[in-house]
């Protein structure tokens, strides 16, 4: 099942090119904001499935073009983000150390958004394709045999960073959490319908061209051992996020005007907008291009606009 919220947060089950409101069906779900609303609906799921494909089914949908999506997950309590998690095509001789950051949940936006980058000295703006998984229910020192069963869905990911930010410190912090820098969606997949979700094509294009291009088998530690180590340092929630990384030679700069389209395979297609009123410009190239290049650095200097050196 596709889970998304519509227009002014109606819950909505996506089939095909139409999405069916079915709001009614979760309106004894006590609730302050639309998170609690899709909380409720993973944490009574059992109970509520078989409700939610009769609605949908029954249902009068709406096509998809002719609605607003937004995020899936509008403020989760956590969201976990997996840092060099991808073997980058086989061309790294061993996994990086595991490690991960936390992003704010207000960096959250959906569908159709606007990555807006900040007013700030950094070296370039990069997004990062990723998918994500949801978690299912309260989920502490998990093994990684069970794992798994702790997961609900998956949803599309991108990780917006502001790189080589001045003073260098508390990086991940300053790069990571800024507002509008977590685009999720455009709906949330239930786990169902991933048969393997370490086996699923990724692909990120920049204005139609694709930049980013690799699958989730290149994953170094895989869901499983993400969601073990984790919950061994703190708990996770039902509608928490873990994103499970990126392959980095695929990024490119992140300029005014892109319009961003991240698919992955099973979970849709997620499209952003970004906007700089300081019209920073970067070479459009990739960080592989880049380093093929013979240039210096790991991605290409900025050419343009406030805080160039």
């Amino acid at each position: 099942m596709k889970l998304a919220f519509l227009d002014d947060f109606k819950l909505g089950v996506v089939a095909g090119d139409k999405v069916v409101d079915v709001t009614d069906v979760v309106k004894n779900i006590p609730r302050l904001e639309p998170q609690d609303v899709m909380r409720g609906v993973i944490e009574r799921f059992d109970a509520l499935k078989d409700r939610l494909v009769d609605a949908a089914a029954k249902g009068h949908g709406k096509p998809v073009s002719q609605v607003r999506l937004r995020p899936p997950l509008l403020k989760p309590e956590n969201i976990i983000c997996m840092a060099v998690n991808y073997m980058e095509d086989g061309t790294l001789p061993e996994p990086a150390p595991m490690n991960a950051f936390m992003k704010s949940p207000s960096a959250i936006i959906g569908d159709g958004d606007t990555m807006v980058l900040p007013d700030m000295a950094a070296s370039v703006f990069e997004g990062e394709a990723e998918f994500a998984v949801v978690i299912g229910k309260k989920a502490s020192h998990v093994q990684a045999k069970d794992a798994m069963k702790y997961v609900f869905g998956y949803t599309n990911f991108i990780d917006g960073s502001a790189r080589g930010v001045v003073p260098p410190t508390n990086v991940f912090y300053q790069m990571k959490s800024r507002d509008t820098f977590a685009p999720i969606g455009p709906y949330l997949v239930t786990a169902d319908e991933i048969k393997d979700p370490q086996k699923l094509a990724i692909v990120l294009t920049n204005n139609g061209t694709v930049m980013q291009k690799f699958n989730s088998d290149d994953m170094a530690h895989k869901i499983p051992r993400c969601i073990e180590w984790v919950t061994s340092i703190h708990t996770l929630l039902p509608g928490d996020i873990l994103a499970t990384g990126t392959n980095h030679r695929g990024l490119n700069p992140f300029m005014d005007g892109d319009k961003i389209e991240l698919t992955t395979e099973g979970l849709g297609t997620l499209h952003i907008k970004v906007k700089d009123k300081h019209k920073r410009t970067w070479a459009r190239i990739t960080r592989l291009k880049h380093k093929e290049s013979g240039a210096q650095g790991v991605h290409t200097p900025q050419t343009g606009g406030k805080y160039m050196k």
